[in-house]
């Protein structure tokens, strides 16, 4: 018998199937139907620091600044609380974890939210800092201490899991993983997907480009988890972006991923999706003779005992010599 447990964060779940922050995770009832259909975790909608401060900017009145403070403190209280509510009843009807997620690019009120987070009940906590740097001023190395000061604060706090997801704007993403790790990091995700900008030529305005990722993204998710869990193996990761097909499940355990992170497939392919995956993986592992994930997490990571590491080949070398 194939056994398709796997630790990630600390958490224990019934399998590597993490369904990602989004629309699919934000009410207890779509929750309840994902861990039915066999998800092993679940990411909640991500309580947004940019959306609260947009909306707390809509409602100002130039007029009255007093005012504006109290606004802008309710609009964070109300968020809030209706995210704690979603905790509470996602735990409630699911028996699988549930993390939290934070969504934020300044290190100001998040650790109080951390903190009703975990009173709530969240089993861990996914934090999101993602933003593109184009200051001309820029410091760098900045943006990285931003997400190391933020940790720092937030473990302060919370005893919960506390996992960060990464996005690939990054120089050097096993710098910073390696920081984050003994700064009580307990995983990373890589990576965030960013928000795809396009435009209309017709109309000249700015519209949303794709909103899904494509399978081809996979292969730089594969590549750092690859680089990285050799590197910094002390601490989890997650595979996220082009983990559309079955096989890419065990491609990025083969990588050194605990888990995946699902969104855009489940949306393509509906919740079903979950047991075509699970089912695959527990196929492959009994032809492969695999018993449990451990045996092969991590088999084909930057490790290389040949003296070749494919993950960090930046030429196509290979495909032209086969030319």
């Amino acid at each position: 018998m194939t056994d398709l447990k796997t630790t990630f964060a600390g958490l224990q779940l019934k399998n590597p199937i993490i369904i990602s922050s989004s629309g699919l995770t934000n009410s207890a009832g779509k929750n309840k139907k994902l861990a039915e259909a066999g998800a092993g975790a679940i990411v909640l909608k991500s309580l947004f620091e940019e959306q609260i401060l947009i909306e707390a900017d809509q409602l100002k009145d130039p007029t009255y600044s007093e005012g504006n403070d109290y606004l802008a403190d309710y609009i964070r209280e109300h968020k809030l609380a209706e995210y704690l509510e979603l905790i509470k009843e996602s735990k409630r009807v699911c028996d699988i974890p549930i993390i939290a997620s934070i969504n934020c690019y300044t290190d100001t009120e998040w650790i109080d939210f951390a903190k009703q987070m975990e009173e709530a009940g969240a089993d861990a906590l996914e934090i999101n800092i993602l933003a593109v740097q184009s200051d001309i001023q820029y410091k760098y190395g900045s943006f990285e201490q931003r997400h190391i000061d933020i940790l720092s604060h937030i473990k302060k706090v919370v005893k919960i899991p506390v996992i960060m997801k990464l996005g690939d704007n990054l120089t050097n993403p096993v710098a910073l993983i390696d920081q984050l790790y003994a700064n009580g990091a307990a995983a990373v995700v890589l990576f965030n997907r960013f928000y795809q900008p396009d435009i209309d030529i017709e109309k000249m305005e700015h519209i949303s480009g794709n909103v899904f990722s494509s399978a081809s993204d996979l292969s730089k998710t594969l590549r750092w988890v690859g680089i990285a869990s050799s590197m910094v193996d002390k601490i989890d990761y997650a595979a996220s972006g082009g983990v559309h097909k079955p096989a890419a499940v065990v491609k990025a355990i083969l990588a050194g991923a605990s888990a995946v992170e699902v969104c855009s497939t489940i949306y393509q392919n509906t919740n079903m999706y979950i047991g075509e995956m699970t089912r695959f993986l527990a196929t492959w592992m009994e032809q492969k003779g695999f018993k449990s994930i451990a045996q092969f997490k991590g088999k084909l990571n930057a490790k290389d005992v040949q003296g070749i590491n494919m993950w960090e080949r930046t030429q196509f070398l290979k495909y032209f010599s086969n030319k």
